[in-house]
């Protein structure tokens, strides 16, 4: 089958998806009527000759509010395998990053090149950096993905932690041990820890960026005296129903690729092991649109710092210190009065990783494109650039309407420290500091 017949039959299966709407639901589905046991986990005998698995994404004994927990009615158990053997990781990276020195300079980096013909999401995961030790289960990576190519008799799981999917160029359909999801530019996807899955292309090729988060799972964040409602709402995450794979490739030789303490590794199955019928529980994928993000700003003066676009945080052991945030700039109104309105100039305890899904971003006006990439780790002094600060300066301050762009942040308490693919880079903007030259001294006292 051709690539282009490929992702058109992608596109179609799509395009006919369901979900089950809400987040952190104790979501059930069923692929055919009766495979979901009732009144209990484990029966003697699961329904229809299937087996019961549970797929634990939390300690049994975590608190019920941050449990997470799936019981899979599958046609084989994940049990019946060979051994893994390891595999080249390519350039997938883990934490603890020691490549390279933590570097306290601004970096910015334009999009990935083109990947060779054939790379497929997995091939085309490039890693730019991150902290923490996966190990550990604390911390986070950055990468970024460029492919042209769909996975064909192969998935892919990571025990590392949880996928934070953001496409930038193209469309994802992930097929999932719970079903189908479909992420475009716009629209974030996330695969939890130890879930199995493999991405076909829904256009001729795809790009985007993705947030491997080695702690607790992502969730809502409080809305403090914001109130019952604001921000990302839980009704419009959406789960994928119960799906398992086409009869055809049940039975096919299937390649399983398991990210585990930083290493690739990889086993060839007898059988897909996309083959769950039923499930229910709470550890399941989703995916969300940004545009539903509910932006909250100043009617006044100022502005709210950019906390007041987290869409999903994971949270430490240290009330309001994420260990990630995910953020988004979304459309939204300007009409502060008397008010520099992109964002100010400031350093941050925390260190943030920005990219850009569409359009421009408010506070760069050149060198910043869509695909690209800047990090400001912590206490660096970053703002607007100099043509930004000049004409924000000079605005006339009636209402204004940003819809023109995209852009998101990774932002996570401790330094990222880039790899040494990433520090060397040929698509490493080496003269990004001169974006702030020109900012003259007009004091006068």
């Amino acid at each position: 089958m051709s690539e282009q017949s490929g992702s058109e039959r992608a596109r179609k299966t799509a395009e006919a998806l369901e979900y089950l709407g809400g987040f952190g639901n104790e979501h059930s589905s069923e692929a055919v009527p009766g495979a979901l046991p009732l009144g209990r986990n484990s029966p003697q005998r699961a329904p229809l000759g299937l087996y019961a698995e549970q797929l634990s994404g939390s300690a049994f004994t975590e608190p019920r509010s941050h449990n997470r927990r799936s019981w899979l009615y599958r046609i084989r158990p994940s049990a019946a395998h060979p051994p893994f053997t390891r595999v080249d990781n390519g350039a997938l990276r883990t934490a603890p990053f020691t490549e390279a020195p933590a570097d306290p300079n601004r970096l910015r980096w334009n999009p990935l090149p083109d990947p060779a013909p054939g790379t497929d999401f997995l091939g085309g995961l490039w890693t730019l950096g991150g902290n923490g030790d996966a190990t550990q289960r604390a911390g986070m990576a950055i990468h970024l993905y460029a492919a042209n190519a769909s996975m064909d008799d192969r998935v892919f799981s990571d025990s590392d932690g949880e996928l934070l999917i953001v496409p930038e160029r193209g469309g994802l359909l992930l097929r999932t041990e719970f079903g189908l999801l479909a992420a475009r530019p716009g629209e974030v996807a996330l695969i939890p820890r130890g879930v199995r899955f493999r991405v076909e292309l829904l256009d001729a090729d795809a790009r985007g960026y993705v947030c491997e988060n080695y702690g607790q799972p992502f969730e809502l964040p409080d809305l403090g005296p914001i109130g019952a409602n604001g921000l990302a709402a839980a009704r419009d995450f959406q789960a994928p129903v119960a799906a398992y794979e086409e009869p055809g490739l049940l039975d096919r030789p299937t390649e399983v690729v398991n990210k585990f303490c930083g290493n690739l590794w990889s086993a060839t199955y007898d059988h897909s092991p996309l083959d769950v019928v039923a499930w229910h529980g709470t550890h399941v994928p989703y995916v969300y649109d940004l545009r539903r993000f509910n932006v909250l700003g100043s009617i006044s003066y100022d502005h709210p710092d950019p906390s007041i676009f987290t869409v999903l945080t994971s949270p430490s052991d240290t009330p309001g210190l994420a260990g990630v945030d995910f953020v988004v700039f979304a459309p939204r109104w300007l009409v502060g009065e008397d008010t520099f309105r992109p964002p100010y100039f400031h350093r941050n305890v925390m260190s943030e990783y920005m990219g850009l899904i569409d359009g421009a971003y408010d506070a760069k006006a050149e060198g910043f494109v869509p695909g690209g990439g800047s990090l400001h780790n912590m206490m660096s002094a970053h703002g607007p650039d100099r043509e930004t600060f000049d004409r924000a300066s000079a605005a006339e301050l009636k209402p204004q309407k940003i819809d023109d762009g995209l852009a998101f942040m990774f932002e996570t308490r401790w330094p990222i420290t880039a790899t040494a693919q990433a520090a060397g880079a040929d698509h490493l903007q080496r003269g990004y500091d001169d974006v702030w030259r020109g900012l003259q001294r007009h004091f006068r006292a």
